[in-house]
């Protein structure tokens, strides 16, 4: 049987595209509103009936011209943010064992790069994975932020921008002091990686925002958006300085907010451990076999005559007295009243000759913890001077201009998260969020952070640059080893404990991807065709190579790998076989054979190690679907 005959697909070098995954999420609501039109070009395209959409949504047109009025958020280059979106990124996560702590055994990354482009490529791999993710974003004050993704830069301006490639003309845009707080760049900054991040959250994940008075208010509609007015959780004031300032005349600021939206209403925020003191307040003086109790009163604080439903006689059963209530009437109406009576619920007195009871609140029925408040003081969550401090015992000198203390994270992780959860900082700075879950896991959790940081540089006659800190991702890569070093003195037992984080770059991709101008002669197409043959970069490593199969198919560039020989080729085995993959140049029938036999649920090889043997290809297409249910061709894929 020929190739050609048979649907034999290869990797996706693409990141997850956002608007096939939308329209496909819509076409499973509401398939009636797809329909088929012509397009420029005379092509059937599948395209939406948006009027048909609305009358499903219960919204029907009127007769009026013109455009209506409507509630929501607009500025100048939404539009082209949504185009961002959509645009999947062909670029790749590298490797980096030398700046990496164990990196073959840690869950925990350190990515190097714009963060744009490290969203796009996490959208397969942490698909609604992340249970949380804190963001410290440029606050907008006026003073120069980085924005990297004008709508004319691309990957290469960041590789140049990076010294990546050898090409110095190229530089990120930026919002500088001359050209004020404007809002419309930082908009167009913040919206697509807002948008991206939601989906890598649980569903009951969440997400918390720093962000200061110049932005709060349009942080708080860009997040109504995208994640939803009605999950909206709550704006805590944090209290990052506890002394006022002398070098202002104003109002001297002392609070930064932290915006927290949910993914959905399955997110429960953990609760604050009960003081003891509270518990105290629950004794049993009548040995209720049901445990401690506190009294409740049985009376209300409205008057009877505004709830005469809750005004009746009520009787002491030991006295047999009955009593009518007077100011207030009661809590509950009669028919409950009998219930608690009956369930010897109602408390009259250690003498039992109460005229009014109480009603008896058992300490095993109370909410186990108390629900967090929206102000965080500088005692519970930690303030500037102490970041500074951290900083500082750990470098000898400030190396950070405006870092966050690790106990703000703590406290964040402790309201968010439980055992084993994954958590993102995709404005990593100098890596708080990764300090505060190695401490974290040394009371016994098991977190895994993923932290995400610009190679932005340092100034040249700085400390830092002094010190080989070159790039502010250098000093939050340092700070993550010298944490790890000071558990390491401080704690006798650390075998279980993950004191590692593996490090990627963002770079170009190590697959030649097809572009075909629409111009094109022939003399030129069969030049592009013969140099698409040996599509690998052949500086790539077989690690750059097997890191970036890992991202476009899916799986987790924190997966355990494992290489091993199978008739003579070397493979590597993913997830304990779930995944395999072999870059070798050149394979067998044989070979073919012996994976098809492990049954793994993919097997990813190079397209070109078949020597353009169809019969070959063929043949291995047919022995990995034979093993799955309905002949699953999804099992082969070559690159």
């Amino acid at each position: 049987m020929n190739t050609s005959q048979t649907e034999l697909k290869k990797v996706s070098l693409e990141s997850m595209d956002v608007g096939t995954e939308n329209r496909a999420k819509l076409k499973a609501l509401f398939p009636s509103v797809f329909t088929e039109t012509l397009n420029e070009k005379e092509k059937l395209v599948e395209s939406i009936d948006f009027e048909k959409l609305k009358a499903e949504l219960g919204t029907f047109s009127d007769l009026f011209e013109g455009r209506k009025e409507r509630y929501g958020m607009d500025w100048p280059g939404k539009r082209e943010c949504l185009k961002i979106i959509q645009q999947p990124s062909l670029a790749t996560l590298k490797p980096c064992r030398e700046e990496s702590v164990n990196f073959d055994t840690t869950e925990n990354l350190f990515i190097e790069g714009d963060n744009l482009e490290v969203l796009k490529l996490l959208q397969k791999s942490y698909h609604c994975k992340v249970k949380m993710i804190y963001i410290d974003p440029p606050y907008n004050t006026g003073k120069e932020f980085i924005y990297p993704d004008h709508y004319a830069e691309s990957l290469e301006t960041y590789l140049a921008y990076a010294g990546l490639i050898d090409d110095t003309g190229k530089k990120f845009s930026t919002n500088t002091a001359n050209e004020g707080r404007f809002h419309t760049k930082w908009l167009n900054m913040m919206y697509p990686r807002l948008y991206l991040a939601r989906n890598l959250l649980r569903e009951d994940g969440v997400i918390f925002i720093s962000i200061d008075d110049n932005e709060v208010s349009n942080l708080r509609k860009l997040c109504d958006e995208i994640y939803g007015e009605e999950n909206f959780v709550a704006q805590v004031e944090w209290q990052k300085r506890y002394t006022r300032s002398n070098n202002t005349d104003n109002f001297t600021t002392v609070i930064e907010h932290l915006c927290i939206y949910q993914k959905s209403s399955l997110f429960k925020v953990n609760l604050l451990e009960r003081a003891r003191e509270a518990d105290a307040r629950f004794t049993n003086p009548d040995n209720d076999p049901r445990g401690p109790w506190k009294a409740t009163p049985f009376l209300n604080q409205v008057p009877p005559e505004k709830r005469p439903n809750l005004c009746y006689p009520i009787t002491n059963p030991y006295t047999s007295h009955t009593e009518m209530p007077l100011n207030k009437a009661w809590r509950y109406e009669r028919e409950k009243f009998e219930e608690l009576l009956k369930d010897n619920r109602l408390w009259w007195g250690t003498k039992k000759d109460r005229k009014v009871p109480d009603i008896k609140t058992f300490l095993s029925e109370v909410r186990q913890g108390m629900t967090p408040i929206n102000f965080w003081s500088y005692e519970y969550a930690g303030h500037t001077d102490l970041a500074n401090s951290e900083i500082k015992d750990l470098f000898g000198i400030k190396v950070f201009d405006t870092p966050k203390p690790s106990l703000l994270l703590e406290r964040i992780i402790e309201h968010s998260c439980k055992k084993e959860d994954i958590v993102l900082d995709f404005f990593a700075g100098s890596c708080p969020l990764a300090q505060a879950v190695l401490e974290h896991n040394r009371k016994g959790k098991n977190y895994r952070f993923i932290v995400c940081q610009l190679p932005e540089p340092v100034p040249e006659n700085s400390q830092q640059y002094q010190m080989d800190f070159k790039t502010i991702a250098d000093i939050g890569k340092e700070r993550i080893r010298r944490v790890i070093q000071k558990i390491k003195k401080e704690e006798s037992t650390i075998e279980k404990l993950d004191l590692g984080f593996k490090v990627l770059k963002l770079n170009k991709s190590n697959f030649k991807v097809w572009e075909q101008a629409p111009q094109t002669s022939v003399n030129q197409l069969t030049f592009l065709l013969e140099d698409h043959i040996l599509h690998i970069n052949p500086k790539a490593s077989q690690e750059d190579i097997l890191y970036e199969l890992l991202l476009k198919s899916g799986y987790l560039p924190t997966a355990k790998i494992e290489k091993q020989q199978i008739a003579g080729k070397t493979v590597y085995s993913i997830g304990d076989g779930v995944l395999m993959i072999c870059l070798e140049s050149e394979i067998t029938r044989e070979f073919i054979e012996a994976v098809a036999a492990t049954d793994p649920e993919r097997f990813i090889c190079l397209d070109h190690a078949f020597k353009g043997n169809d019969q070959l290809k063929t043949n291995a297409m047919h022995a990995f679907s034979s093993r799955r249910s309905g002949g699953n061709q999804d099992v082969f894929r070559t690159i």
